[in-house]
């Protein structure tokens, strides 16, 4: 693994903590941190997954990008070097063709998951989830929960469901359950005993293991 430091050293040790206590609803071996690309807020996406340490994962979301394809198979060759794992946003048709680790569904799509795992058995399959209650669809490894905290970008406008909410919906669905939303330095320690099994981010990953200025 890289020499981690300053915040990308606290988040990480957090992550892996989190992913550690987490253990016993955690079947299969999930990566501790999810770095989520955007178009506008991650414009680099490939000079922070290059630094990102061994066993997190990037979620590659193109939007239907025409250079969707070029960016993930970069991402592709990227995270196999370092030994991160890649899922694709919603887009099975290219993760399959880029031969990716799996994909990550927006909530809309979470029904998709038990014919992606028919598909692909060992593929990792995470949804994303904004309500703390509720069962989950079949064939999915892990949920992502947000906003956690009050969050940037489209979630700015909705309100933090806070951290009692991971407890609930662990409870109510038995799968892993990632903390997304306002995750920063000042608020990541406030998740500890929560249950969340890692955490994921898009600003938060990027400034803090992204190419400084």
């Amino acid at each position: 693994m890289m020499d981690l430091s300053g915040d990308a050293r606290t988040l990480w040790d957090a992550a892996v903590a989190l992913a550690r206590a987490a253990a016993p609803v955690s079947p299969r071996r999930l990566p501790p941190l999810l770095f989520f690309t955007d178009p506008v807020r991650t414009p680099e996406p490939l000079r922070t997954a290059e630094r990102l340490p061994e066993g997190a994962c990037v979620v590659y979301r193109g939007f239907g990008r025409e250079d969707a394809e070029v960016v993930g198979r970069h991402l592709r060759r990227i995270t196999t070097d370092r030994g991160v794992r890649l899922l694709i946003g919603l887009d099975a048709d290219l993760a399959e063709r880029i031969e990716a680790d799996g994909v990550h569904l927006p909530e809309r799509a979470a029904g998709q998951a038990a014919a992606l795992r028919a598909r692909n058995p060992d593929w990792l399959l995470t949804a994303a989830r904004h309500l703390p209650e509720g069962a989950a669809p079949d064939g999915l490894d892990a949920l992502v929960l947000s906003p956690i905290f009050k969050a940037g970008g489209t979630s700015s406008v909705k309100p933090a469901l806070g951290v009692e909410a991971i407890v609930a919906l662990v409870r109510s669905t038995g799968l892993p359950v990632y903390a997304l939303g306002g995750l920063g330095l000042e608020t990541v320690g406030r998740l500890a005993g929560s249950g969340a099994c890692g955490l994921a981010g898009v600003d938060a990953i990027q400034q803090a293991f992204g190419p400084k200025p």
